[in-house]
């Protein structure tokens, strides 16, 4: 097995699943977040008329509702990305590649 992470690294912070559960948390999360950005944007051109309304005829509740959608479709891509398979490492933390960080 692995080693616990140590205090202060990346590794606290992610959640290691099945691949089963990874492939499908990476998969919905992903299908998820592409469709609350596409809905949030739609949600500001209507709340906006196309970005041609004067700004006392914009729909304040319409746009924020469109931000908030935005903002939390990529809160959810952000969180899926802490889950990881099994055996899946952080390519950085390979001792065999050579690095170009001077």
């Amino acid at each position: 097995m692995s080693e616990p992470p140590s205090e202060g690294s990346n590794d606290d912070r992610n959640v290691v699943v099945p691949l089963r559960v990874y492939k499908a948390v990476t998969v919905f999360s992903t299908l998820f977040a592409v469709i609350g950005v596409v809905v949030g944007f739609v949600l500001l051109d209507v709340a906006t008329d196309r970005a041609q309304a004067d700004l006392a005829e914009i729909d304040p509740l319409v746009a924020l509702g469109g931000l908030a959608l935005i903002v939390a479709s990529a809160m959810t891509y952000a969180f899926s990305t802490r889950f990881q398979a099994a055996r899946m490492g952080n390519a950085k933390d390979d001792e065999g590649e050579a690095s170009n960080n001077e």
